[in-house]
């Protein structure tokens, strides 16, 4: 049994995994020594509290984080001894402590078998036990910025430190104290991930960027969301039902099938807890801003063996880009079961909707006729008010998992997603304004509309086994996916009878021209595949030494129709690529007991959605991608770093053409083959004193083409991204304060504008501010304020799509 010194920190990321301790039914006399002490715990989740009381007690504490996930406390204040606190506090939970001088562990009550010692009996003889504590990746009520185990990168459930690639976790209490609600905002405060924002929110013109390539693979609890052509409808998730983000840097075939060496981003639902608790949150804000959320988890059945979750919220609010507003809601319910000891069943739906009018896809055109640069105000909006994006996503799931054995484990988990999205495009980004008259603006008009739906199931196995008197881990599985839709065609951009024209854009309020004719002119079916079997192997060679190798087998297929009513012809592309092996290779090595080296390399492989200026798909990207790195996990992994050189050479790169669109209005792109991207990163995140969290990361990114010309010079090469907070228990019932930094370099496109000049974004920093301060101990008031320095950036060069000006949050939380 390791013991160590405890230090005021969320305790689930104290715990150590293993013990050895005698175990009580009842409370112990206070050991000599234990004296009272003047106390002050607030009523909070039962890891802080307990986080609270040893801090104030100077005492060690050993713990498994299971026993203590979703627990409430009650608060605790006076002159009490250490015994007298720890009683309260686990009053009615199943818990007790056991005190041994200065070390305490809190472990479950035991049941007395048939021919023990009667209820009554105040203690049970000496029992040993050493158990493995199975690690957990939840981060609610946990407080802190990390998280002890990941799995969007290998199915192994590996901490941060033991997996061979760089991870970013973006927990739920970091998204609470700076009031992260949409997948975007999430996005921008994650290390090495940059949104070039050309438009508003859910635009298709606001693509993710990671390691120099777009981010097209987003998952839901591990299960890849397959996209038909249209990735970007996954970013306008609300972040009320999930426990976190897990960001996987470089390629992620091993989990996903396919994918870029961009990232991977994985959304974690919230879990039923084991106690009742409830939250209710009320927020308001800049331009019209009104926010309100619900949770409430409670046992459903007197043994708790039954759990259930709902999760509410709904958003109403106006821009600071005229005519916009938008209007978002969330339902989500699930519940927990326990089969059997060895079996649970987790089952659930989730319904979003995400409305806006006045949506615009760009910004006013950048540049005059003559070739100068504009000035806009930021207010000014490119869209009418006719304009509109409607996206509506319902989830319907159910996971079921059987503990074989102490070393063995299935999981089958079953999904059911019907995403719909109506898009009436309209933004006045056409042309060049003449600057003396504010004529020559013209509007992109157009029209995209589906109802994709995904069945996926996918199977697992994990487990260990012995050999050469070593313990090893190993998982294979096999997933299956299919995503099928009927949409109609629509004309876009060009409309018989209509002109785009905008008489003077100076004094233009978006009424004129009215919404275009844009009726159907034909249909378009889809019929997308992705099937793959994968397996993965952990050797365990040394104490100090992990190999890792795996492969994934992959069958992808799309077939897809598109028929022209006035003709009747019809087209049809059938593509597909069989039996395609993507490799996984990685070596995880102990230097000592902090500090870890790795070195991982994987394959690319990504069927492509893209077109090309003349219609045609782009051929699917491949290559290679390797990457080199050195982790650290300090106070007993409540505080993590990483530092990482990464290379990656791909074909048939998409390269997006500006304002060039594909014969059926989507995006143009261009295919650039041996291309390469290099840099490296660096993030620590965590606890870095009792109280105090931090996330910071430096991320430098390089792009070049086999000539080597820099590719994408409109995302940025160098991020910095920085947010910490401090939690002062001696003011009132608990101060917490905070801020952060976002900075990038310079981006720019040459050739702009009709004197095709530069358009130069030059770098730039915003400044985040937050404060909580607990009025009792269940109710806190909150304040986020963003751009706290009012600066005035683009969000992306070619357009003038400007960044969000200084805005304020104010919020109450109520938790009983």
């Amino acid at each position: 049994m390791r013991r160590h010194r405890f230090r005021p920190a969320p305790l689930a990321l104290a715990a150590v995994l293993a013990f050895s301790v005698p175990l009580a039914v009842h409370a112990q006399p206070a050991p000599a020594g234990q004296a009272a002490v003047q106390l002050s715990i607030a009523s909070q989740p039962l890891a802080q509290a307990l986080n609270d009381l040893a801090r104030q007690t100077r005492l060690e504490l050993i713990v498994q984080p299971s026993l203590v996930a979703g627990r409430t406390a009650p608060a605790v204040a006076g002159l009490l001894t250490p015994r007298e606190a720890l009683d309260r506090l686990l009053a009615g939970s199943g818990l007790v402590a056991v005190i041994e001088g200065t070390v305490v562990t809190v472990q479950r009550i035991p049941v007395p078998a048939a021919g023990t010692a009667p209820a009554g009996s105040t203690t049970l003889s000496e029992v040993r036990v050493t158990a493995a504590g199975e690690r957990s990746g939840l981060t609610e009520n946990t407080g802190s910025y990390t998280t002890r185990q990941a799995g969007t990168a290998t199915p192994l459930g590996l901490s941060l430190r033991e997996t061979p690639q760089s991870v970013s976790v973006i927990t739920r209490q970091r998204m609470e104290d700076q009031g992260l609600t949409q997948l975007p905002e999430v996005v921008a405060q994650t290390p090495g991930l940059v949104l070039r924002q050309g438009g508003n929110q859910g635009s298709d013109s606001s693509p993710i960027y990671s390691r120099g390539f777009t981010v097209n693979t987003y998952m839901v609890d591990g299960v890849r969301q397959t996209d038909s052509n249209y990735s970007s409808i996954f970013q306008t998730n609300d972040m009320a039902m999930f426990d976190r983000v897990e960001v996987v840097r470089g390629a992620s075939g091993l989990m996903n099938g396919v994918g870029t060496p961009g990232a991977a981003i994985n959304l974690i639902r919230k879990r039923p807890t084991a106690d009742f608790q409830g939250h209710v949150r009320a927020e308001a804000g800049s331009w019209n801003h009104a926010r309100a959320e619900v949770d409430l988890s409670s046992p459903l059945n007197a043994s708790g063996s039954v759990r259930g979750r709902l999760v509410a919220a709904a958003q109403d609010n106006d821009s600071y880009i005229d005519r916009l507003k938008e209007r978002k809601k969330l339902l989500y319910g699930v519940v927990e079961a326990d089969l059997t000891p060895d079996t649970q069943l987790f089952a659930g739906a989730s319904v979003q909707h995400h409305d806006a009018t006045g949506h615009a896809r760009g910004g006013l055109p950048a540049f005059y006729a003559d070739g100068t640069r504009t000035a806009w105000a930021r207010s000014a909006s490119a869209a009418p008010p006719w304009a509109y994006s409607q996206r509506h996503y319902t989830s319907v799931f159910a996971a079921l998992e059987h503990r074989v054995s102490d070393d063995w484990k299935l999981k089958a988990t079953a999904t059911r997603t019907t995403s719909f999205y109506d898009e009436l495009i309209g933004y006045a980004s056409g042309g060049a304004p003449v600057r003396e008259t504010g004529a020559g603006v013209t509007i992109w008009a157009g029209r995209w509309t589906a109802k994709p739906r995904q069945d996926s199931l996918d199977l697992q196995t994990t487990g260990r086994f012995d050999l050469l008197g070593r313990k090893h881990d190993i998982a294979f599985g096999a997933q299956l996916s299919r995503t099928s839709y009927r949409a109609p065609n629509y004309t876009n951009w060009t409309h018989a009878g209509w002109s785009s024209a905008i008489a003077n854009i100076y004094t233009w309020d978006g009424t004129s021209p009215a919404e275009p004719n844009n009726p159907s002119i034909g249909r378009a079916t889809s019929d997308e595949r992705l099937n793959s079997a994968y397996a993965t192997l952990r050797l365990k060679p040394t104490d100090a030494l992990a190999l890792l190798a795996g492969a994934r087998v992959v069958d992808w297929s799309r077939y897809q129709t598109s028929t022209r009513y006035s003709t009747g012809a019809t087209t049809i592309t059938d593509r597909g690529e069989t039996g395609e092996v993507i490799p996984y290779l990685g070596a995880v090595y102990d230097i000592d007991r902090n500090w870890s080296a790795y070195a991982s390399y994987t394959s690319i492989f990504t069927p492509q959605n893209l077109r090309l200026a003349n219609g045609d798909y782009m051929d699917p990207q491949t290559g290679d991608s390797f990457e080199l790195g050195i982790k650290g996990a300090f106070l007993n992994d409540r505080l993590n770093a990483s530092a990482a050189v990464y290379k990656a050479r791909q074909d048939n790169l998409g390269i997006a053409i500006p304002n060039v669109f594909a014969p059926d209005g989507s995006q143009a792109y261009q295919a650039v083959s041996g291309t390469s991207t290099r840099g490296f990163e660096m993030e620590v995140s965590g606890e870095v004193q009792p109280g105090w969290q931090v996330s910071a990361g430096f991320s430098r990114n390089m792009t070049r083409d086999r000539l080597r010309a820099r590719l994408n010079t409109d995302v940025p090469q160098n991020t910095l991204k920085l947010f910490t907070s401090y939690r002062i228990a001696g003011i009132g019932k608990g101060l917490t304060v905070g801020g952060g930094v976002r900075w990038q370099n310079a981006i720019y496109l040459d050739n702009q504008g009709a004197a095709r000049t530069r358009f130069t974004q030059p770098a730039y920093a915003v400044v985040d501010l937050m404060a909580r301060y607990a009025v009792t101990d269940t109710v806190a008031v909150t304040a986020n304020i963003g751009n706290l320095l009012d600066k005035v950036y683009y969000n992306t060069v070619g357009n003038s799509y400007y960044g969000t000006p200084r805005h304020l949050r104010v919020g109450l939380d109520v938790r009983f």
